[in-house]
């Protein structure tokens, strides 16, 4: 079932957190991998369709900008015992198949949604160097069956305004579309 979501909270700030990371299966912090420039933090999973339709483009997006000194990092907020194709170990293979080039963090409490308040799978915020959100919503208009080419189209335009110095009076809000985060009882 689709979900959509569009948030009301322009104040939101980027904040650290220590979280399993999958491939080295350690806690780590997200400020080792915060950028000065700019930073794309992605709620995914790996059960949810409309991931599985975008992963291919989060790979190439974030190869098309992590030279510019933007980071990107990947968190999973699922409920495991639920959804056990979003465990940590299934979340390594996923990133190994397609050769993420970012860290992919599992949420086991659930903190780091609640934080941001992600709603949804896919769902992106992308922040400034001033820690403020500037971008918080969908990748692109793309969706399993809708035909229309899956580009990065929107989080590539406020990341190439960022590139080029753009001041962001307020936080851009785009509805996120996709499968509900699952949230633990």
């Amino acid at each position: 079932m689709v979900k959509t979501y569009s948030s009301n909270n322009n104040n939101i700030l980027i904040k650290d957190f220590s979280l399993l990371e999958v491939i080295s299966y350690k806690k780590k912090s997200f400020n080792d991998f915060f950028s000065i420039k700019a930073n794309v933090i992605m709620f995914i999973c790996n059960h949810c369709p409309y991931v599985k339709h975008i992963n291919k483009e989060l790979v190439n997006l974030t190869n098309d900008f992590i030279n510019e000194g933007i980071a990107f990092l990947a968190i999973n907020s699922n409920d495991v015992e639920k959804y056990p194709e979003d465990s940590p170990e299934n979340m390594k293979k996923i990133s190994i198949k397609y050769n993420y080039p970012f860290p992919y963090f599992f949420d086991e409490k659930q903190e780091v949604a609640k934080y941001y308040d992600a709603r949804c799978t896919p769902e992106f915020f992308v922040f400034k160097k001033d820690g403020k959100l500037c971008y918080h919503g969908q990748l692109d208009d793309s969706r399993p069956n809708n035909k229309i080419p899956v580009t990065g189209k929107d989080i590539r335009i406020i990341l190439k305004d960022i590139l080029k110095g753009k001041i962001f009076y307020n936080a851009i809000i785009k509805k996120s579309y996709g499968c509900n985060i699952k949230w633990k009882n």
